[in-house]
């Protein structure tokens, strides 16, 4: 049962630590907040506990009992509050009159026990437990009401305070650092409790506001390839569909012009097909500086920290660039998909060749994409993703080459001459014929 135990939390630690950044904020931000309550029940528990003399042991019991459900309260109301102020449960008026019951019920039994009821008042016994009770009061019920009510709470408070205080006949020192210490914890768990919720919702709202960006991105693209094709083909289709119909009436007619139509409608098609061909082609052809943008937008959205090093790709063909654009994107959607990672860097530079790549020493353009956090199960280089990445550059004469580090790191490292010798005809092929398979994954 204890191995079961510690395998079930590990793994809702392991959950967390891989989810994203806008879950771990959420997590961290809940459970902060429901440590107060924690705190409180204590705070309230220890001085219970501590009081050896005065009361019976029954009465400090119920006290007991009483501050325990009070705790449990405090965390259901946090818990139910939060939810409502995110929009997603309805507004807990009950469990909030419950936990200021409970507030009123624990303060009146401090001053039934302490207040000189069967003797002198204990001020000094009796105000800790009260100035507690009130400060954290403010805390999660202003999650439920309006900042104008939760102002009018701080109010009554500071009343409920100053009352007590009198009731209790303290000292003035002691009056005043009940009443000023209680208005102050109260602002400063109602303020915490507060700009911690509007801080979720605001992340919410801008991971919507993302989401709904690369949704908009997306549909974008897709309607500038839609624009693309219909300007390439609808004028064509509407030309090849007139002269298909007068090729019909002339073969009707038995003139021979008919022929001479229909010779006009295969150039067109041809031509048709052959423009449609460069539109599909230029749609999966990778920009580098696209993708080096991109990625970098990407990889920062979800939560890890990019840098871009980019010393040479302005002076590459753009077969290289192309090809090299590849790179970048599968080694993004690498990270993304099978890396925990906190940081990627991508290095792109022309160095001097050493004969590894390509044919002879002359110059090569190098791109290097390290991350950390890659899982310890994936090999390196294995993949079909990868294995079209080699394709694609071998055809310009270059080399791919992935590996792990024992601290976790993955490097992935590209090396292309970047004055291929005969290497533009093969990529031209294998553009054709292998130009989906570098969309697979690692």
């Amino acid at each position: 049962m204890t191995v079961a135990v510690e395998g079930s939390a590990l793994g809702w630690v392991e959950r967390i630590r891989r989810s994203s950044g806008p879950v771990r904020f959420h997590q961290y931000t809940r459970y902060t907040i429901y440590s107060f309550s924690l705190f409180e029940g204590l705070a309230l528990l220890g001085w219970t506990v501590a009081q050896t003399d005065g009361p019976p042991a029954w009465a400090m019991a119920v006290l007991g009992v009483l501050f325990t459900a009070h705790t449990v309260c405090h965390l259901l109301l946090s818990r139910a509050g939060l939810r409502y102020y995110l929009g997603t449960a309805p507004r807990p008026v009950r469990q909030a009159g419950a936990y200021a019951g409970l507030t009123v019920a624990g303060i009146a039994v401090v001053l039934a026990l302490y207040g000189g009821g069967g003797g002198e008042p204990e001020p000094s016994v009796a105000l800790p437990p009260v100035a507690w009770l009130l400060m954290f009061l403010a805390g999660p019920l202003p999650l439920v009401l309006s900042a104008g009510r939760s102002a009018a709470l701080v109010a009554a408070l500071l009343a409920v305070s100053v009352l007590t205080v009198r009731m209790l006949g303290a000292p003035g020192h002691a009056a005043v650092a009940t009443v000023v210490g209680t208005v102050f914890g109260a602002v400063i768990f109602g303020v915490s409790y507060r700009c911690s919720a509007w801080t979720m919702r605001v992340v919410s709202e801008l991971e919507a506001a993302r989401e709904t960006q690369a949704r908009l991105a997306v549909a974008e693209e897709r309607l500038r390839f839609g624009r693309d094709l219909h300007d390439v083909l609808g004028r064509n289709l509407s030309v090849i569909a007139l002269k298909s119909e007068l090729a019909v009436q002339l073969a009707q007619r038995g003139s021979p012009s008919a022929v001479d139509q229909m010779t006009e409608v295969q150039r067109i098609a041809r031509e048709s097909q052959r423009e449609m061909r460069e539109v599909v082609r230029g749609y999966r052809e990778a920009d580098l500086h696209t993708e080096l943008v991109g990625a970098r937008g990407v990889l920062r959205a979800a939560g890890i920290d990019c840098r871009i090093e980019d010393s040479g790709s302005a002076a590459l063909a753009e077969p290289l660039q192309s090809a090299l654009g590849w790179v970048v994107r599968e080694g993004t959607t690498n990270v993304l998909r099978h890396a925990d990672a906190r940081r990627c860097t991508v290095r792109l530079r022309v160095v001097p060749g050493d004969g590894t790549a390509g044919r002879g020493g002359g110059p090569v353009a190098e791109l290097v994409m390290e991350n950390d956090g890659a899982p310890r199960s994936a090999a390196a280089g294995s993949g079909s993703g990868l294995a079209g990445l080699r394709e694609r550059l071998a055809a310009l004469g270059g080399t791919l080459a992935a590996e792990r580090g024992a601290d976790g790191a993955f490097r992935l490292t590209a090396r292309v001459p970047s004055r291929p010798g005969g290497g533009e005809r093969g990529d031209h092929g294998s553009r054709g014929n292998r130009g989906e398979r570098g969309e697979g994954k690692r």
